[in-house]
């Protein structure tokens, strides 16, 4: 089935198909707004989000961060708003794609007889609960979050937030089981100058592993070389050149003495070698699983109660979570999808129509779980 010619870049929304579910349409629109960099239509979103908050009658603040960079939050407010707040955390960027690469229109949000593309929450019913949730769309996940959540964390409207546990976004499982996220890996980008094969040769050799069952992707630290500058001609030897590498590094490696060893690299490889961090994110807090906490408790509790087998890991790549918990903020990586392959950044990215709507119900469920967390020490 072909998506409708006209689509909410305009700021209105689409008639349902026939027969399709609104969360679903609801969800199509979305996926059609070109948020993608380097020039995301910024613009098609917020106007997107005002219909959504006024459909669901959400009181909605915008906060622009940086020049044409606004955070957007619909608040449901609870019974007691005194009470710490839950946060449902999201990006509205997206990643540039490679349309040879893909069977559809990356931003046309085809439904085929197989999938339907990747997620939106939507809330639409009119109870309430006792602590107040807020939906917050950010801008320039992708690029880093400098002009988004990261510089978003000290402004005071965060503040006025009294965030007490936060959700955002997770990968899928190709099983029958969910992956959470408690953590996430440190990204280093790293420019080294000079001096090109010795530094290469040393660095990207530091990366051989011996992968056991126990280990996951974010259980281990993980070195690409990105990008390479330098040369005026095939026939002359550089004076100089650049490369770059983008370093991912798990909770559990010490960061000072790993920038100890990458000096001891660069001075065995002789003179003239200079280095400098384009990001270095130091902070490596990690989120409670322990039953003993209240908010680990209530998430883990719901998600067994609905026979979901969770498999807790450390994230691969770095999300606003990372941002979140640098402030003391506990926070989940998750993305009801299971029976779902790994496709993030991928072509062809998809998500079966069943499993969306399947996670919406697990939404549904662990909301007002999270939201009715007894009242915590803190906050009596």
């Amino acid at each position: 089935m072909l998506p409708d010619k006209d689509g909410p870049g305009g700021g209105g929304g689409q008639a349902v198909p026939e027969g399709e579910d609104p969360s679903v349409t609801l969800f199509r629109d979305y996926l059609r707004l070109k948020t993608v960099h380097p020039e995301p239509d910024y613009d098609a979103a917020l106007r997107f989000l005002d219909r959504i908050a006024e459909e669901l009658e959400l009181p909605m603040k915008k906060i622009e961060v940086f020049h044409r960079r606004v955070v957007c939050i619909m608040t449901w407010e609870g019974t007691d708003p005194s009470l710490k707040s839950i946060l449902l955390n999201s990006h509205t960027d997206v990643v540039p794609v490679f349309q040879e690469h893909w069977k559809y229109d990356a931003f046309a949000a085809v439904k085929d007889p197989e999938a339907v593309l990747c997620h939106i929450l939507i809330i639409s019913e009119g109870r309430k609960l006792m602590r107040t949730v807020h939906l917050m769309f950010v801008p320039d996940e992708e690029v880093g979050g400098h002009k988004g959540m990261e510089t978003f964390v000290t402004h005071p409207e965060f503040q006025k937030l009294n965030i007490g546990f936060a959700l955002d976004e997770g990968l899928a499982n190709p099983a029958e089981a969910f992956t959470v996220f408690y953590g996430e890996r440190n990204p280093w980008c790293k420019y080294q100058v000079t001096q090109f094969h010795t530094i290469c040769e040393t660095i990207t050799g530091f990366q051989i592993f011996v992968f056991y069952e126990c280990f996951t992707l974010g259980d281990v630290t993980t070195v690409n070389m990105t990008m390479v500058k330098g040369g005026v001609a095939y026939n002359v030897i550089p004076a100089e050149m650049d490369v770059s590498f983008d370093l991912r590094i798990p909770p559990t490696v010490n960061l000072q003495e790993f920038e100890k060893q990458i000096k001891q690299w660069c001075k065995e490889a002789g003179e003239g070698i200079t280095y400098e961090f384009a990001q270095k994110h130091m902070n490596q807090n990690v989120t409670s699983t322990e039953d003993s906490d209240p908010w680990w408790n209530a998430f883990s509790t719901t998600c067994k109660a609905m026979n979901m087998t969770l498999e807790k890991e450390i994230f691969p790549a770095a999300t606003d979570s990372r941002f979140i918990r640098a402030v003391g903020i506990p926070a989940i990586g998750f993305s009801p999808m299971n029976r779902t392959p790994i496709l993030l950044h991928d072509h062809n990215e998809y998500l079966n129509e069943q499993v969306f709507l399947k996670g919406i119900d697990v939404y549904e469920r662990l909301i007002p779980a999270l939201a009715s967390v007894p009242t915590l020490p803190d906050e009596a």
